[in-house]
This record gives C-alpha cells, structure tokens and sequence, in this order.
C-alpha cells in the first residue's frame, strides 16, 4: 500500500526544468563568439586612466554596497540610501542634489562640458518588503557611483557630460518612468546601467509589464433564504480567473498572466456584492502586451455579461513597463570592457530567455538608446527576490561585480563621450529599432 504524503505540506518543486536550461545554457555558451565592437571607443591612455580609478575606489564601491545593504528601504523610502549615494559623491568634491524631479528620494550629479552630449550613468537603491536586497539594487548604485567618479576623474577631457541619476522605486511602482515624465531624460543622449544576475549577459530580455485591477460589483442577497435576489460577484472573480488560465494555453511563449483575488466578499451567509482581483499582464513585445491587454478587457466584460454583475477596469496603478531595447553599439562596447576584467559576456542566443523579469529601464531605453546589461553574482541556479540571492549580494562576490560593473560602466560612458562614430551609430541603431516611442501615450 502506498503511504500518504503528509498532506499538511506542499510538495517540493522539481528543479528539472531549471537544471535542464542551466545544462544547455552551457553547451550553447561552449559554443558562443566573443562579442567584439567595430568601435575604437577612447584612446588608450584615457581608457586606462578611467580603468585605475575604478580600480583606486575598489574598496569604496564595496563599502558603498554593503552600507546601502545593510539599511533596506521600500519605494519611495529611500532617504539614508540616497544620502549615502549623495555623500560618496560629495567626498570627491561633487555637487549631488537629493530631491530632484519630484522624486524626494532621487538623486542628480554631473560633470563635464554642458555643450556636449550626455550620457546617464543609473542607480537603483529601493528594496523588498521581507527580503531586503534580494534583487541586489545595492550592486546597482555603488557601481553607478563608482562608474561615475571615475569617469568624472577625467571630466576636463569629454566632449560631453556623464551624469549619475539616482532612480527611486523601481520595485513594483516604475521610478524611472515617473521621473521621465517629470524632465529627467529631457537632454540626455543614452542611459546605462548595470544588474546583478546569475550570468554575465549583454541583452538578456526584461519584457513589459502591466498591472490590471478587475473589480466586479454584484447585489447583495441572504445566501440561503433568498439567494435568487442576489448577483454573486464572488462567482464573477471565480471565473474570471479560470477563464484567464484557460487563455494561457494560447499566449504567445513568453507571456505571462499571474493575479490573485483581493477581495471576495465577507461572509458566508451573503451573496457576494463586490470582488476584486489583481492581476501583472508581462510579454516580450510592446505591440504583444497591447494585444493581451485587450484580451483582459474582453475576459473581464464577458464575464459580467455572464453572471449579471458590473465590471470596472482599472489599469495600471503604478505606470506600466515597456520591454527592454537594447543598443547593439552600446551593448558591444559593455561587453569588451567586461572581458577586460574577466567575465565573458553571453547573448539573448545562450542565455535562457524564460528567465525573464520586468524592470522600468525599459521605458527609459524607448526614449534614448541604452543598455541594462547583467552581471553575475551568484550561480544561476538562485532566482532574484529571494533570501539565497540577498546573500550573495552582500558577500564578496557582491563586492566584486560591483566593481566589474563600474568598470563596464565607466568604460562605455568614456567610448561614448570620447568617440563620435559611437555616438553616431548608437543614435542609428536606436532610429531602426522604432526610435522614441510615445510612451505615456502607447496603450491609450
């Protein structure tokens, strides 16, 4: 006779799938080219000058990760974490202003020539409710910081201006799109910045995302003497929310719906008046995020339709997140300064694509070219948002791709304020890929 689990606990995932992508992950890595660059970028001697001085600040950057580790802070919160960014940069005799762009905990410094172009060098600091820094975003801004001082070393010798913008609240409430709307991009001619990970990625894929709110409104009854009075919109949210896995089977691969009921009623005895659920609505393309979009739309309508209730969507509490476009000059310049310091750079082509998440970056690289390569800082198996990975973020390793990511960083802000056919193929590549995108205005 087989004996009973303990039905008490959950089974265990099987990490089959996660150890099969990681086992072809290496056999196509095997395989893959070193991405090389058509560019020369900067001359020698000021490429070595900028790589010294990421190297000077080692302990700096490290120091920098650990602090904005060790005092997590939410969305929004972010007041010790900005002023530690405002106060390293303040150390090496910079203006750094906190508060900037109707954002209290957003920070803005620069250096250069204001007559020039410009390029953006991003931090982000915000962290997860429970988890602390599970998604690593203290590795985010000590190697902004980082990149930025050193690029800042040399800036009596650009032809533009290399800007440090802090970015708030990238964690669920889009910072960086709220901050595009308030001017912060207005002037700029590219943005970079770097994410930890479990590989060493130029271009791997962050996809758009949407938040939709369904809220269904039914009528009241007594559940037992009466219920034919009622319109249960408790029966409503059931069945949106089979209706929406049943469309799962037909999304395009990549896509993904995930949503929870919020509200569902509040107590046996009464037919449900009101139900809400939450969902995220991610895919991989702008244009295929539209489409699911409406797809919702036409779930949720044909939904009260059937039950009888009222529905009201509300879309998008917090700004919705286009996909990621990624610059190929920029993306290849990233890619040669990381093998300077000893990590090959991998593509879209090897590492897995179902590994995907969202981030607000992808507004910003739809209205100026830029790049949000990823570094690695723990094996690929640890998933972001996790403890495992918060612990890799605070360790050694942490430390280390802080400082290869600044030097990755500061490298590509030099080639760009340094080498004009840079600039000129980076605005190219962005102009055949869709140039600037109306992006407060895309699902309107």
């Amino acid at each position: 006779m087989t004996e009973l689990r303990d039905l008490s606990r959950p089974t265990e995932p099987s990490s089959s799938y996660l150890d099969a992508l990681r086992e072809r992950t290496a056999e196509r890595a095997a395989r893959a080219e070193v991405l090389t660059s058509p560019h020369r970028g900067a001359a020698p001697e000021l490429a070595s000058a900028v790589a010294s001085a990421v190297q000077e600040r080692f302990a700096g950057i490290a120091a920098l990760s650990r602090r904005i580790f060790g005092t997590p802070e939410e969305a929004f919160g972010e007041h010790r974490s900005a002023a530690a960014i405002a106060g390293a940069v303040r150390a090496e005799g910079w203006d750094a202003t906190v508060g900037v762009f109707d954002q209290p905990t957003a920070v803005l410094t620069q250096a250069g020539r204001s007559d020039g172009p410009a390029i953006a060098i991003l931090a982000e600091y915000d962290a997860l409710p429970g988890i602390g820094h599970g998604c690593g975003h203290n590795i985010i801004a000590a190697s902004a910081v980082g990149a930025f001082l050193a690029v800042a070393s040399v800036a009596d010798r650009l032809d533009g201006r290399v800007v440090l913008l802090g970015t708030p609240a990238e964690e669920g409430n889009s910072g960086k799109e709220l901050l595009a709307r308030a001017g912060a991009f207005d002037g700029l001619d590219a943005a970079i910045m770097a994410h930890p990970f479990g590989y060493d990625a130029a271009d791997h894929p962050f996809i758009g995302r949407r938040i939709l709110r369904v809220h269904y409104a039914g009528v009241a009854a007594h559940a037992s003497a009466t219920p034919f009075m009622g319109r249960n919109a408790l029966d409503a949210a059931n069945l949106h929310y089979q209706a929406v896995a049943q469309l799962r089977q037909h999304l395009p691969p990549g896509d993904r719906v995930h949503g929870i009921v919020l509200h569902g009623g509040d107590r046996p005895s009464i037919v449900p008046a009101s139900a809400t659920l939450e969902y995220y609505l991610r895919s991989h393309e702008a244009t295929t995020l539209r489409e699911l979009s409406t797809r919702l739309r036409e779930i949720s309508e044909g939904v009260a339709l059937a039950t009888g209730t009222g529905v009201r969507l509300e879309w998008d509490p917090q700004p919705y997140t286009l996909p990621t476009r990624f610059n190929r000059p920029l993306t290849e310049r990233w890619a040669v300064h990381q093998e300077q310091v000893g990590r090959r750079v991998l593509t879209r082509d090897v590492v897995p694509s179902e590994l995907a998440a969202s981030t607000d970056f992808g507004n910003v690289s739809v209205r100026i070219p830029g790049i949000h390569p990823v570094i690695a800082v723990s094996p690929p198996e640890v998933a972001l948002h996790t403890e495992e990975f918060a612990r890799y973020a605070s360790s050694a390793a942490g430390d280390r791709a802080a400082v290869d990511a600044a030097h990755g960083l500061a490298l590509t802000a030099l080639d760009f304020l340094t080498d004009p056919t840079l600039r000129e193929a980076a605005a190219a590549d962005f102009d055949a890929a869709g140039g600037r995108l109306d992006v407060e205005g895309y699902f309107s």
